[in-house]
């Protein structure tokens, strides 16, 4: 069967037995929230900042979108003094089931919250939205279409009037066999996400490239067991696309936002305190437990933070 890209990737990771509704995602991809709790620890500071903007609210939102098992929720609820637990309404958004162990206090929904009073996170949640790709052809940009049973793919129709302006606009395509995908649809979820925000900041972190430096032949991956496989879209492992977090980004102002900051993680995390710096050798004489303890968290924060890995994960972040 036939498909273009987006409906394919749909069907394969959210239609009946669909990968995200059978798999966990620790199975087959390490994230920052898996790699260490450091991660939680900066978002319970940035959540820190955004209740001490807001005036300490007597209810606090805090929405982890594409929350997968529930654990950055579960690690900022147990890491949160209880002045700021005590007040947070917490709501994981996933398509997969609730998992088990999840904190009772924990709302799991298919859906965005109405209204949104704090910090919305989107942690490798855009890239998972699916989309089409197109190829340049003589004729012009093609919608590419892929045989769902063996990835196979082939140059079909034109696009539609709304694809080409956004392919205009935030990936022009240079050459013939050039291809870009089309990231319309993730606009319109990051702004759904902005425009719920009543007060407060949304953040998406992902895998990104700007306008000005779109890969030649895109980005579109598979994901099994740990290891990068062909991006078949028959449900059998995860299907990725790098995000356009700058196109999202003007999508997110559209929807109201008032400030916008695009950065890395690098960039992000070391502004909430996560440096990577290794202990002073001193500590290894005065106290050798504390110091092996000191030396194992710099190894985790600069995973994190590490410009060749997770730390050059684009960062957006808006405010209303």
């Amino acid at each position: 069967m036939w498909l273009t890209w987006r409906a394919a990737t749909e069907r394969a990771l959210y239609g009946e037995k669909g990968f995200y509704l059978r798999e966990r995602p620790s199975g087959h991809f390490r994230t920052s929230v898996s790699a260490s709790a450091v991660f939680a620890e900066a978002v319970l500071r940035l959540l820190s900042e955004v209740d001490a903007e807001l005036g300490h609210p007597a209810g606090l939102d805090l929405v982890d979108i594409g929350a997968g098992e529930g654990a950055l929720v579960t690690q900022v609820l147990a890491a949160a003094g209880p002045a700021l637990r005590d007040r947070l309404r917490v709501t994981a958004v996933d398509v997969s089931p609730r998992p088990p162990g999840l904190p009772d206090r924990v709302r799991w929904s298919r859906s965005l919250p109405a209204q949104i009073t704090g910090l919305a996170v989107a942690n490798e949640w855009l890239d998972n939205v699916p989309l089409d790709v197109v190829e340049q052809t003589p004729d012009g940009p093609r919608l590419v279409m892929v045989d769902v049973r063996t990835g196979e793919e082939r140059a079909d129709g034109p696009l539609r009037r709304a694809d080409l302006a956004w392919l205009e606009r935030w990936w022009p395509l240079p050459c013939v066999g050039a291809r870009a995908e089309i990231g319309r649809h993730r606009d319109e979820a990051w702004a759904s996400v902005v425009a719920r925000l009543t007060r407060g900041r949304a953040v998406a972190v992902d895998y990104a490239h700007p306008v000005d430096n779109r890969p030649l032949r895109g980005t579109l991956t598979g994901y099994r067991d740990g290891a990068v496989v062909p991006p078949v879209p028959d449900g059998s492992c995860d299907i990725t696309a790098h995000v356009a977090l700058d196109a999202c980004a003007e999508a997110g102002r559209r929807a109201g936002a008032i400030s916008t900051t695009l950065s890395t993680q690098r960039e992000a995390l070391r502004a909430l305190g996560v440096t990577g710096a290794r202990p002073p050798l001193e500590l290894a004489r005065t106290d050798p437990s504390g110091y092996l303890r000191a030396l194992a968290r710099a190894s985790e924060e600069a995973e994190l933070i590490d410009p060749a890995g997770l730390g050059g994960f684009g960062w957006l972040s808006q405010r209303r």
